[in-house]
């Protein structure tokens, strides 16, 4: 009798260690959502790590003050999209309780990490945004996507429902606003 409850309290203990391997873990604290498509993060040893997302590009927002108060319709209307995307990632950090996973694919000429960003419940931020239309597929750096199928498929069926940026006839693609400056 003694040796059958040992054994079976010998396989709780490794069912439940297991559990670890099957449900992602947030290793990474973020600090700050710098647009809809970089945040900055900090390990469990405090060091910070600059993240753009893998596989999207966000529309972009004002970083001056002449860009906050431009006339151009073709700038305003890039940062009221990128304004959009800024809030959404926001609010997907402060669901996931600023935890998030990192699966890192790259790093850029920036210095940044590039990384499908995940919250704790598994949630991947860039399907979200595509699927919403707040953010569009960056093809030019999809070989290095994991996850580019899900994604594209997102940007799909937004385009289809003319949700976000597809909704708008004057939004102009975010590599072909930063090109024109």
């Amino acid at each position: 009798m003694r040796s059958l409850l040992l054994i079976c309290a010998i396989i709780l203990l490794l069912g439940l260690s297991a559990w670890q391997f099957l449900i992602p873990h947030a290793k990474y604290t973020v600090l700050k959502v710098s647009d809809g498509d970089t945040i900055t993060v900090t390990n469990n040893q405090g060091a910070k790590i600059h993240v753009r997302f893998a596989c999207i590009d966000a529309p972009e927002i004002p970083h001056s003050n002449q860009e906050k108060y431009t006339k151009s319709r073709i700038a305003r209307n890039q940062f009221h999209w990128g304004m959009k995307a800024q809030q959404r990632v926001q609010q997907l950090i402060d669901r996931g309780g600023d935890r998030v996973s990192l699966k890192i694919t790259d790093s850029d000429r920036y210095g940044r990490q590039i990384a499908e960003v995940r919250l704790a419940d598994g949630t991947l931020i860039q399907e979200v945004l595509a699927r919403e239309g707040l953010a569009l597929v960056y093809r030019p750096y999809l070989k290095n996507c994991p996850s580019a199928t899900a994604i594209e498929q997102a940007e799909t069926a937004a385009k289809k429902q003319r949700l976000g940026v597809w909704g708008d006839s004057r939004f102009v693609e975010p590599w072909q606003y930063r090109s024109r400056k």
